[in-house]
C-alpha cells in the first residue's frame, strides 16, 4: 500500500462514543469483519487528517503485508481486550 493512502472504515465501538480512525496499513477492509483497536490515545494527524486510534495489525513493522488481529469468534462491539 502506498504511505499516500488512507482507509476511513466505519467502526462500531458499542458504548464507546464515536471515534474518527484512519487506517494506513490495510488495503481493504471486509464489512461485518472484527478487529482489535487502541482508542485512549490522543489524537494523530495522518496525511492532513486527525485520527483518535489505531487498528492493531500484524507484520507491517516487519516489512509483511499487513493483516488484522481479529477475535476467533464474534464479540460485542466494544469488548476490552486485556
Amino acid at each position: 500500500m502506498s504511505q499516500k493512502t488512507l482507509v476511513k472504515p466505519i467502526i462500531s465501538l458499542g458504548d464507546l462514543e464515536k471515534l474518527d480512525i484512519r487506517v494506513g496499513t490495510i488495503e481493504k477492509v471486509e464489512e461485518g469483519k472484527q478487529a482489535l483497536f487502541v482508542v485512549n490515545l490522543e489524537p494523530k494527524r495522518m496525511m492532513g487528517e486527525e485520527s483518535e486510534g489505531m487498528l492493531f495489525d500484524i507484520g507491517h513493522a516487519d516489512g509483511l503485508v499487513p493483516v488484522l488481529a481479529m477475535p476467533e469468534k464474534p464479540v460485542p462491539a466494544g469488548t476490552r481486550a486485556e
